[in-house]
């Protein structure tokens, strides 16, 4: 999936990835026990502003559990996650021999995660679930809901180490199959696209089509859901060809996910990208064609991309968190 330059967001954020993924999944998805006296004397403070973690302070060592718990320091009044949503939240982690924090999310952009990706740690999936959208909670994870036998040496966590998480859930969404709204005719004289689910899209070219100047903006379905705003996390089935050959050089559906997630309007794509989806519902199927320019200008993208070429997308929003 290079070829767009896609870069899923736990990715982009390592320090993130590192402390929201596990090495195996060993353990199981159990629902978490109820608060022990560990997560009950830890003590929460407000940040004084909004680029600062919340203060989390305890006794080093006291935080130390058998069983993945939960604490709730504020409820928020959303949704109750049901453990299948794409995420959006803030996090700061914490060495429970240590009583360090080893990491926190506050400084940057909210972190996006897949609550189904079996890849997250089994501790932090099991502790969301149940959880409503707005609430402050605190989760204890025991080594076998997290690192399991080898710690995380890189974060400083080791074997027998409990982490904590402070977590605030900003919003949730269940992401689409396919694009789902209202048709819309396209302008005459465009590239056309058929799509089938679970499929690389058909995209044909007018004969002697000529490229635009700019990044032309098609939507073919105009979807139901929110508008996508900068700096989120977007899922996406899409498929590209350039107008040179008509062939497809990558499309989603023959990666193993079957979509593709990045950030978008922030320039982890192509320009092209960031110019035809910011703003865009999800639920839409929009058709890009995307001149060199905003593209992969004179270099291309070997071996399918040449310098100059015109590149045609179709995609689906599927989901933008």
């Amino acid at each position: 999936m290079s070829t767009p330059r896609f870069t899923r967001l736990a990715a982009a954020l390592a320090a993130a990835a590192l402390m929201l993924t596990a090495c195996s999944g060993d353990s199981s998805d159990s629902a978490p026990t109820a608060t022990s006296a560990a997560l009950e004397q830890v003590t929460v403070t407000d940040a004084e502003d909004d680029t600062s973690a919340p203060q989390v302070t305890f006794e080093p060592g006291s935080v130390d559990v058998e069983e993945t718990e939960t604490r709730v320091i504020t409820a928020g009044d959303g949704a109750e996650l049901a453990g299948t949503e794409l995420l959006s939240f803030d996090y700061a982690t914490f060495s429970g021999a240590t009583a360090q924090e080893v990491g926190n999310s506050y400084a940057g952009e909210p972190v996006g995660l897949d609550l189904g990706d079996e890849s997250v740690l089994v501790g932090l999936r099991s502790g969301l679930k149940g959880q409503k959208i707005g609430s402050r909670v605190l989760i204890a994870i025991p080594p076998k809901d997290a690192f399991g036998e080898t710690g995380n040496p890189n974060l400083g966590i080791g074997a027998e180490d409990t982490i904590l998480f402070l977590i605030d859930i900003i919003s949730a969404t269940t992401p689409l199959e396919e694009a789902t709204g209202a048709a819309v005719a396209p302008a005459e004289g465009l590239p056309t696209a058929e799509v089938t689910a679970g499929e690389p899209a058909t995209i044909t070219i007018p004969e002697g089509y000529a490229a635009p100047a700019e990044t032309v903006v098609q939507p073919l379905i105009e979807g139901e859901g929110p508008a996508v705003a900068a700096g989120q996390t977007v899922r996406v089935t899409y498929t590209g060809v350039t107008t040179r050959t008509g062939e497809v050089f990558d499309s989603s559906a023959n990666s193993q996910a079957g979509f593709a997630e990045f950030q978008i309007g922030v320039g982890r794509v192509i320009q092209g990208w960031d110019k035809g989806l910011v703003g865009q519902k999800v639920g839409s199927r929009v058709l890009l064609v995307i001149p060199a320019a905003e593209g992969y200008g004179e270099e291309g993208n070997p071996p399918s991309i040449e310098g100059g070429d015109t590149l045609v997308f179709v995609v689906d929003i599927l989901a933008a968190y």
